[in-house]
């Protein structure tokens, strides 16, 4: 590991570590270097420690990401390596997303033993899910369904759910495409009925602000069009102050020199919904997420979200 040209930090999970061998496998061909050169080092975090609540009860999505962070800052690696829907709102001031992969299936894939669709599952039928907007835009559809917490890695809620804890579930498409598991989905739900997470399908290599040489060499593996629709996405969860306690989601698509957004947020409980789109200027792209924020925060009110 002390040989290495770059360390890449990342967490442990099989898909995260092919996230990061994916990264390694781009800067290795982007960079000239030999594979060996660049070693991956996996973190476990308080995130992969709590099984057994919800992350909302935990302290949200940070904790996916602070031991990583710790690693980054005191060196002791280079580059981290995440899903861009884990990373929290805010970073720390030393550390910046500096590179994107390109970005994978935005959509979420529906997952059952028994059914086709979410909107074919059984009066009372229970939906394992871990995610809050996952939840509530499932219970807007359907709000007879019976949520029950499932966390876990892929892996993990593929099991419980062929092992009866759920007659449904639901995950990021992308993840399965990545690991080769799109067989075990019935299919993705579009997203026009169905907005993703902010930063779903994309993959964000973070850097420390200081690191200047490793900051130099990431340009040559970042996709510009995902870099710029994370940065709509992120610019709009900062204005909700978006985090796994709120029901949100957001997607921005580029279109040559057109940027479009949409965003919605939900009660928890699927009872009220809130819906914006916005379009403009590539150019534009973090005021274009900002204000679609602003419009929804505006048209939520304070009380909207002191529910989540």
């Amino acid at each position: 590991m002390q040989s290495a040209e770059i360390i890449i930090g990342t967490r442990g999970s099989p898909l995260a570590l092919a996230q990061a061998e994916e990264t390694r496998a781009r800067l290795s061909v982007a960079l000239r270097l030999e594979p060996e050169a660049i070693a991956i080092l996996p973190i476990r975090t308080t995130g992969d420690r709590i099984t057994d609540r919800s992350l909302m009860e935990a302290g949200g999505k940070g904790l996916f990401t602070k031991e990583i962070d710790e690693a980054l800052l005191s060196g002791a690696i280079h580059i981290a390596v995440h899903s861009a829907k884990d990373l929290p709102t805010r970073l720390p001031d030393e550390i910046v997303i500096a590179a994107c992969l390109e970005r994978e299936d935005v959509r979420d894939a529906f997952l059952s033993p028994v059914v086709s669709r979410l909107t074919d599952l059984k009066q009372g039928a229970v939906l394992g899910t871990s995610s809050l907007r996952r939840r509530a835009m499932a219970l807007r559809l359907r709000p007879d369904l019976r949520i029950v917490e499932m966390r876990g890695n892929v892996q993990t809620r593929m099991r419980k759910l062929a092992e009866g804890h759920a007659d449904a579930t639901l995950l990021a498409m992308a993840g399965l495409k990545r690991l080769g598991l799109v067989d075990h989905s019935r299919g993705a739900i579009d997203t026009d009925d169905w907005l993703p997470a902010a930063g779903q399908g994309a993959i964000a290599i973070a850097a420390r602000v200081g690191d200047s040489a490793t900051l130099e060499r990431l340009p040559a593996i970042d996709h510009a069009e995902t870099s710029t629709a994370l940065a709509s996405e992120r610019a709009y969860l900062a204005v909700l102050d978006g985090s796994c306690r709120t029901p949100i989601g957001g997607l921005a698509r580029i279109d040559g020199d057109e940027l479009d957004f949409k965003g919605i947020i939900v009660r928890p409980d699927g009872s009220e919904a809130h819906a914006v789109a916005r379009r403009g200027s590539v150019a534009d792209a973090e005021r274009i997420g900002a204000d679609a924020g602003a419009e929804l925060a505006a048209r939520g009110g304070p009380a909207f979200f002191a529910e989540a």
